[in-house]
């Protein structure tokens, strides 16, 4: 069977077809390029960072080993959409087996809730260090980051585990063709031939219990950050105060943004231009990964001092 007339197959099917950009499929081996690029740069910059932090024990701070912890997320994220992205741009290979996409949206959404734990984990971070700097090295103990850790993962894998089994249940008739070049929850539910309802609510549920729960705590953060920040006499310390978290509200715009936006289209906005969805999709997964080592390299002194020495020297 071809991939015409799989795309408009009446019958069950057990392969699913990846989009690249609608449109512009005549252009996909130029567009490869700059893909091709950002990934490279962000699977270089996320290893450096990590590199770096591993190598230098002055950097064995709890600040700088959440900061590893982003990296590998960030790594993880994009080596689960580099193949597929990379096969549609380069060679055209948009078939996927339900197995194989399944299991690609299991670590892109396990990963994507890790990331917005970790984020949380930073934000409560900079909390310690700006409002109890006295208590700070007692209590971000290394025991206490580990178990930090352990509880992030253990709660994306806990709550993502479920999907792929509940879309393996169904089945897949009429159209098989996904929206973008991976694959992720809130399009391949849309695909089956049967009652989505539960998966609708567990999908919500699981962005609520993660995403929106870390947002507000997130928020609630900064508001005593900054409650704290502007009960300081000096303005050149509330400004050296303030100055630490540029680098973490920055990696918080660049991974909310997008996430809410791509959540509220696939959700709410049926009307919208389908180029839009492609697009917000890419600066998802793509821009977090690419922009979080540039930010920290530039913004965090003794990070870019760092990689000066490793690439200069």
């Amino acid at each position: 069977m071809t991939l015409g007339s799989l795309e408009n197959s009446s019958s069950i099917s057990s392969t699913f077809l990846l989009s690249g950009i609608p449109g512009l499929e005549h252009m996909h081996i130029w567009i490869s390029f700059p893909l091709g690029f950002i990934y490279l740069v962000s699977i270089l910059g996320n290893c450096t960072i990590v590199f770096i932090i591993k190598t230098e024990p002055s950097l064995h701070e709890p600040m700088y080993l959440f900061l590893s912890m982003l990296a590998l997320t960030d790594l993880g994220l994009s080596l689960c959409t580099l193949p597929t992205v990379m096969g549609i741009f380069w060679i055209g290979a948009r078939g996927i087996s339900h197995d194989a996409c399944f299991a690609q949206l299991f670590f892109i959404h396990c990963l994507s809730f890790l990331e917005s734990s970790v984020l949380l984990s930073m934000a409560f971070d900079r909390f310690v260090a700006i409002c109890h700097p006295l208590h700070y090295a007692s209590i971000l103990t290394n025991t206490v980051i580990s178990r930090i850790g352990l509880a992030s993962l253990g709660r994306s894998v806990a709550l993502i585990f479920p999907l792929p089994f509940m879309l393996k249940r169904f089945p897949y008739c009429g159209s098989v063709v996904l929206s973008h070049s991976y694959c992720i929850h809130q399009e391949v539910m849309k695909l089956a031939c049967a009652d989505i309802k539960d998966n609708s609510i567990y999908g919500m549920f699981v962005i609520v219990s993660t995403v929106g729960i870390d947002s507000l705590l997130i928020l609630f953060s900064y508001a005593l950050i900054l409650h704290t920040v502007l009960s300081i006499a000096s303005r050149a310390e509330r400004l050296k105060a303030l100055n630490t978290c540029v680098s973490h509200i920055c990696a918080v715009l660049l991974f909310y943004t997008p996430m809410i936006g791509l959540s509220i289209i696939h959700r709410f906005g049926k009307q919208a231009p389908h180029l839009v969805q492609v697009i917000m999709g890419f600066v998802y997964f793509l821009f977090p990964p690419l922009m979080n080592p540039i930010i920290y390299s530039v913004k965090t002194k003794q990070i870019r001092d760092r990689v000066t020495h490793v690439f200069c020297y």
